[in-house]
């Protein structure tokens, strides 16, 4: 046996005990008579002590050690006369008395510590070495221990896990399909799944009334710090519900992982917000609501002065940050850089000072007067010492651009405390989304949410306003998860299809299937797929996906590591009957 123990687990008790470790050199000290080295394994890090006086030869073969060699030891077990309380072995090393090298190695691109010298793209290229240091060790740790806790949830509230294929039918679902081409059906391609969607609308069908998976999804997108082109997802669905049955289900799955990996308790039901509120006061449909700052609509009481900038806007909008009027001039010039960017978009920056004496200083003064600007104070809830800062343009790009600048404001005032968690429920979302560009709706969700019943008869009147049955988990500005009643009645998913722009030949070719199955005894049925991904790194503490995926892909959807996508042979092109375009 290469050991007896790890690298993290022997403590004082096991003082006087002859054990075997083996593991990789973190770093190497000799200090003339004695060499000490750290042995690191996927548990933890062990001081090895060679002494020069009880075996000189051995202490030589240890100078020569370097960094990440691959090595076995044999020795006791001694308390440590300089215990190291920064290690959970810091009280004891191992005076060795006979060493195996197992395996040489270079010199590493990058230092393997808690903190590296390598930059993103290095560590990329060498994942299987980023991999050995501590933080992205506790990631997946982490990530495996909710997986855990999720199965022992599910399990305890008769769930069943069920797995769906990868091979599927190519189906519109508001991203691009990642296809693959069939040798044995020339011509045609599978895709891979964006969701499980319609499989676990079809388990509800074939009567597996509480279905889940931990499953891998696709979607051929740009990318960002929250996107992978393969994700995971923790996908769930139930029968005979509504809505709040899944509300509160989710909700207990959420508290358990909360309790069980955090030992954070939250107290209460997670409250509900309507899509409109959280546009109209926070300028998106994930607001991060751990502080106030909320948007007020300035749009009626700010126009009329002959400030053209305001007269010419759709929409004026403000935020309060409170006890910020001593903001420099070059803090607030960052604040309009930050506006201005070409991914927040907004024109320009106005701002006001609400002074301690009571009196107001704008950079608009020249078109408002004192009266004016308290106006605004108030609508706002202002107060002496409070920065006002406004934006004005079209309604929505505006909204979006203060939302920006709110979580902005947030960050710089240090009120987005990681650990404090504020969970919600977004519902109440539009049904269908106007895209200019193709000339018709979109569904905002997926073309089987079922819109709200109350709203039908605007499907004829005005598609634009008719509400879905749906709803997404936001916690601390992170949309967790979401999901929806789901269609079960055959004619309402017609309707469906006929005001996304289906016809009927094309819903039968796109979803056929889905349609006949409903035929035969859908019931209601309602479920949400959560991102896995962004639940661990949102536990971790992280801003990016990335770090809690093992071997993740980069902006622009490389595996540097392994060089993917990459070309393949003429052979196998011939195989599946394909060309390259020149």
């Amino acid at each position: 046996m290469y050991r007896t123990h790890t690298c993290g687990e022997l403590r004082l008790e096991n003082a006087g005990e002859s054990i075997s470790l083996s593991g990789w050199v973190q770093r190497s000290r000799d200090l003339g008579g004695m060499t000490f080295v750290d042995l690191r394994d996927r548990y933890g890090i062990t001081q090895l002590v060679f002494n020069m006086e009880e075996n000189e030869g051995l202490c030589k073969q240890a100078r020569k050690l370097g960094r990440e060699f691959v090595i076995q030891v044999h020795g006791k077990v001694t308390e440590r006369s300089n215990k190291n309380s920064k290690m959970t072995t810091g009280d004891i090393e191992i005076r060795v008395n006979e060493m195996n090298l197992l395996k040489a190695a270079e010199v590493p691109p990058f230092t393997i510590e808690e903190e590296s010298d390598g930059g993103d793209e290095l560590r990329m290229k060498y994942r299987f070495l980023d991999l050995r240091r501590a933080p992205l060790r506790k990631n997946l740790e982490l990530r495996h221990k909710m997986a855990q806790e999720i199965r022992r949830y599910f399990d305890s509230e008769d769930f069943l896990e069920i797995e769906t294929p990868f091979l599927i039918k190519s189906t519109p679902e508001g991203a691009r399909d990642f296809v693959v081409p069939s040798r044995m059906n020339e011509g045609q391609f599978y895709a891979l799944p964006q969701s499980p969607q319609t499989f676990k609308q079809l388990l509800m069908v074939a009567g597996y009334d509480k279905y889940f998976q931990i499953v891998k999804c696709f979607r051929d997108e740009d990318l960002r710090a929250d996107r992978q082109p393969e994700f995971t997802q923790i996908d769930c669905e139930m029968s005979f519900v509504e809505r709040d049955d899944v509300l509160d289900t989710f909700e207990g799955l959420a508290k358990h992982l909360f309790r069980n990996i955090l030992k954070v308790e939250i107290e209460g039901s997670f409250p509900k917000m309507s899509y409109d509120q959280a546009i109209e006061e926070y300028g998106s449909d994930k607001p991060d609501i751990r502080f106030e700052m909320k948007i007020k609509d300035l749009t009626s009481i700010a126009k009329g002065k002959d400030f053209r900038v305001f007269d010419d806007s759709e929409y004026i909008g403000a935020i309060c940050a409170e006890g910020c009027v001593g903001y420099s001039r070059k803090e607030l010039d960052g604040l309009t850089d930050f506006v201005t960017r070409p991914q927040i978009g907004a024109k320009g920056l106005i701002y006001a000072r609400y002074n301690q004496d009571g009196s107001f200083k704008s950079s608009v003064d020249k078109f408002f007067g004192t009266e004016d600007l308290k106006a605004w104070a108030e609508e706002l809830g202002a107060k002496p010492g409070d920065l006002i800062l406004v934006l004005a343009g079209e309604r929505t790009p505006t909204l979006k651009a203060l939302s920006e600048l709110r979580l902005e404001m947030g960050t710089r005032l240090g009120i987005r405390n990681k650990d404090v968690y504020k969970p919600l429920w977004i519902v109440d979302f539009p049904l269908l989304d106007w895209d200019e560009e193709t000339g018709r709706f979109h569904a905002m969700h997926h073309p089987f949410t079922s819109p709200k019943i109350e709203d039908l008869d605007l499907f004829e009147s005005d598609p634009g306003k008719v509400r879905a049955n749906a709803y997404d988990l936001v916690i601390n500005g992170v949309e967790i998860g979401g999901g929806s009643i789901r269609i079960h009645d055959e004619d309402l998913q017609k309707l469906m299809f006929k005001n996304l722009g289906f016809t009927d030949e094309e819903a039968r070719n796109q979803f056929g299937f889905l349609m006949s199955a409903f035929r035969y005894g859908a019931p209601p049925h309602g479920g949400i797929a959560f991102g896995f991904d962004r639940w661990v790194a949102l536990f971790a503490g992280l801003d990016s996906i990335r770090d809690v995926i093992a071997f993740p892909k980069n902006n622009s959807g490389r595996d540097v590591m392994i060089d993917s996508p990459s070309d393949i042979s003429s052979e196998q092109l011939d195989e599946l009957k394909l060309q390259k375009k020149k």
